[in-house]
């Protein structure tokens, strides 16, 4: 793990040192099923395809709605395609400090995409996103710029609007962790970690 300069991320280290301990439940997938779509990218979320239909099925997650914060080249925007009936996709394509990707990769990613008819891509930052009246899904995946506060507030408005939300990089990005584990404290629900494939945060 890299270590942290983010002043909020110290800030709710020491804040937290006042409020009751969030604990974390390890996520041990009972089977692995890989999904039917599978894009051939390279992708960190290589893996966490194959627990997905475990997730949903353990903790009965509606499969109408997908939302995902954070598509860059499509991989787990495909394999989520695979459990519901609508995905929506929101990215703004342009990369950031942590990714490799520093280009516009919109109509790129929108062409690998486009034989996937349930997958709807939207070019747009979190922030813009939320503001509007989306209602609410089963499932959001968030995958943002690795900062506490951008965590912690997309985390957040995506754990009001969803019956499971799901972070990657919980082991990679210990500000990540740790917004995951303040949302799960300010929404009330419980916090499972998947240790593998860079760490997946599950809010239920």
């Amino acid at each position: 793990m890299k270590q942290v300069l983010e002043f909020p991320y110290w800030q709710s280290v020491v804040s937290g040192l006042l409020k009751p301990r969030v604990p974390t439940l390890p996520y041990e997938p009972h089977r692995r099923e890989p999904p039917k779509r599978k894009l051939q990218v390279r992708s960190a979320w290589e893996g966490i395809q194959d627990i997905l239909a475990d997730l949903i099925e353990r903790f009965q997650v509606d499969t109408h709605r997908c939302l995902e914060f954070g598509v860059e080249f499509g991989f787990s925007t495909v394999a989520l395609s695979s459990f519901f009936e609508s995905v929506t996709g929101v990215d703004t394509f342009c990369g950031d400090r942590d990714t490799a990707n520093k280009h516009n990769i919109f109509e790129s990613t929108k062409s690998r995409l486009a034989g996937y008819p349930n997958i709807q891509l939207i070019k747009s930052d979190y922030k813009t996103f939320i503001l509007g009246d989306h209602g609410t899904f089963g499932l959001i995946h968030v995958d943002i710029i690795h900062t506490y506060a951008d965590t912690f507030a997309c985390g957040y408005w995506s754990a009001k609007h969803s019956q499971c939300t799901i972070f990657h990089d919980t082991e990679s990005f210990p500000q990540v962790r740790r917004a995951v584990a303040d949302v799960a404290r300010e929404t009330g629900k419980k916090f499972y970690n998947y240790e593998k494939s860079h760490g997946l945060g599950i809010l239920v």
